[in-house]
């Protein structure tokens, strides 16, 4: 018995034979082995945690995509019918409500904001912030401070100057001074009683001795309706000069 003792092949340990397995049929088989009966293999071969982040970052990516998508699309809303200026701001929640919604869109919706047709594009959000945020610095810019004039003659023809800058009325400081000087020596109040006009009872008045009749004709919205203002006989007269003779500055006698 102790003969055949010799021969025989030596039992190999379970363990080893696992790990001469894992040695011709790749590492991926012995790991599991390993790690289920020997603690020390398993926390030294931590190989499924880089596999697991790596396949999360990418996992996050496309959801963030549709939110940017629909971020964009929201700032645009195409009216259908039924709709208000009113229900787009609500359903919409646009910061300011129709009237911040308006401004945005003004150009688009034209001066009635109650009548929106169907079709029309309207800029929301950001998009409709932004243009609101000019609309109010273009109003802002429009609206200055009234002008003060002094109440003197100097002041009188600058006021005129302005009125006829914003209705296209031509005329320069010097072409009116020359002729309120010659015309009324600078008197608002001034009066002809003995030409043909004062015969015909319509005297010529004021600083550039304008009938009634034509005072009417030319009189320049925004001004007074008293010949005698000295603003709006000054614009008047001009008014009429511009159309008779192309100008006040063209005018160097009666005119």
């Amino acid at each position: 018995m102790s003969a055949k003792g010799k021969h025989r092949r030596p039992k190999q340990h379970r363990i080893a034979r696992r790990l001469a397995f894992a040695g011709t049929g790749g590492a991926a088989l012995a790991l599991p082995l390993i790690g289920a009966t020997t603690a020390g293999a398993a926390v030294t071969q931590p190989a499924v945690a880089p596999a697991t982040t790596a396949l999360a970052r990418p996992a996050a990516q496309p959801a963030a995509q549709p939110a940017a998508e629909n971020a964009a699309l929201s700032l645009t809303y195409s009216v259908v019918g039924g709709d208000t200026l009113s229900k787009i701001a609500a359903d919409h929640s646009v910061s300011g409500g129709w009237q911040t919604l308006y401004a945005a869109n003004r150009s688009a919706i034209g001066a009635d904001p109650s009548v929106i047709r169907p079709g029309l594009t309207l800029r929301l959000g950001a998009a409709a912030k932004a243009a609101a945020a000019k609309a109010t610095a273009v109003t802002a810019a429009a609206v200055k401070p009234a002008a003060t004039y002094a109440n003197n003659l100097d002041g009188w023809i600058r006021e005129s100057l302005d009125i006829m800058a914003r209705h296209g009325i031509p005329g320069s400081y010097n072409g009116i001074h020359r002729n309120v000087m010659r015309e009324s020596s600078g008197n608002p109040l001034a009066i002809n009683n003995w030409d043909s006009n004062a015969a015909a009872g319509i005297p010529s008045k004021g600083l550039l001795q304008v009938i009634d009749p034509t005072f009417r004709a030319y009189h320049v919205p925004g001004t007074a309706m008293d010949s005698y203002d000295p603003v709006a006989n000054i614009t008047a007269a001009c008014n009429y000069a511009a159309a008779r003779y192309g100008s006040i500055d063209n005018v160097n006698g009666a005119y």
